[in-house]
């Protein structure tokens, strides 16, 4: 399930980084993408992350400090790096334009602090922050799938990679939309792409393989794993994605609707049949089988 898994997040973060020299991405369009994926983490953190965390690591106060943990760390990364950059290509052009021509002439910008915000990213500062957050993308899906590896199937797991597959596109777009605006060479562009796509497959490997199956010595580790990407996953629901369609006048019931539909899409996967938050048995498979009443 997890090689599944991170093919499909590769490809999908391939496409979105090809996406913008395929489709023209309207400001409408990425701001419906926007809302709804803000509502799918949104609904992935509260509902499968936290309960499954709290009920693995057996404190819901250390879930809590392991949660506050991911929401800071997903805060002072991106207030570093800026990663979070969720503008059309067209947009990220025409600051990238606008930064050269106010160099040329040494004039002071009159545009407003968001633009400036935008304008001063460095590209390179971007991808490596989107390294860094992608990574633990891929740590958070091995241990959210690993959660349940005494089940068929993980709900958890799959809520984690659904979050992931749905918001790494727009990742891959805001870093390739940047380097096309900053006029890097096409081949230079490619590359990062490939390199945002093969990012959380790597942190899956590295997961998989630094932590392994759940025992009674490693779940608290996995839930304080999940904890921390709750946090990170509502510091960039709440403070990336959502500020930047909150404030706009237009389109607000639209926007509004697209949020809904995310939360719902993580409702819908959390009454899947046969979804629980029970905490893995690491010795099931030691303990022998179960008898009737009768003996047999």
């Amino acid at each position: 399930m997890l090689i599944v898994y991170c093919l499909v997040i590769a490809i999908a973060s391939l496409y979105g980084g090809w996406l913008p020299s395929i489709i023209r991405m309207t400001h409408l369009r990425m701001q419906l993408i926007l809302s709804s994926v803000a509502g799918v983490m949104l609904g992935v953190a509260t509902l499968h992350l936290v309960p499954q965390a709290v009920h693995m690591m057996q404190s819901l106060e250390a879930a809590m400090w392991m949660l506050l943990a991911g929401v800071l760390f997903m805060f002072f990364l991106n207030r570093i790096f800026h990663f979070h950059q969720h503008a059309t290509a067209e947009s990220q052009t025409r600051d990238a334009n606008r930064q050269d021509h106010s160099h040329c002439n040494h004039e002071v910008s009159n545009a407003n602090p968001q633009e400036l915000g935008t304008r001063d990213v460095s590209s390179v500062g971007l991808l490596l922050g989107m390294t860094i957050h992608t990574l633990l993308d891929g740590v958070a899906l091995g241990a959210a799938t690993l959660a349940h590896v005494d089940n068929q199937w993980s709900a958890t797991g799959f809520s984690v990679f659904l979050a992931i597959a749905l918001h790494k596109p727009l990742d891959a777009m805001s870093v390739t939309s940047l380097m096309a605006a900053r006029r890097w060479p096409a081949s230079k562009i490619a590359l990062a792409n490939v390199a945002i796509a093969l990012t959380a497959p790597l942190g899956v490997v590295l997961f998989s393989w630094g932590v392994g199956t759940p025992t009674a010595n490693n779940l608290g580790l996995i839930g304080g794993v999940m904890a921390f990407a709750a946090g990170a996953f509502l510091c960039i629901s709440l403070g990336d994605l959502l500020p930047e369609v909150h404030f706009h006048k237009h389109d607000r019931l639209r926007l509004s609707a697209a949020l809904l539909l995310g939360i719902a899409i993580s409702v819908l996967v959390e009454m899947l049949p046969g979804h629980t938050h029970r905490v893995p048995d690491p010795d099931a498979s030691k303990k022998p089988p179960a008898v009737d009443s009768l003996g047999l």
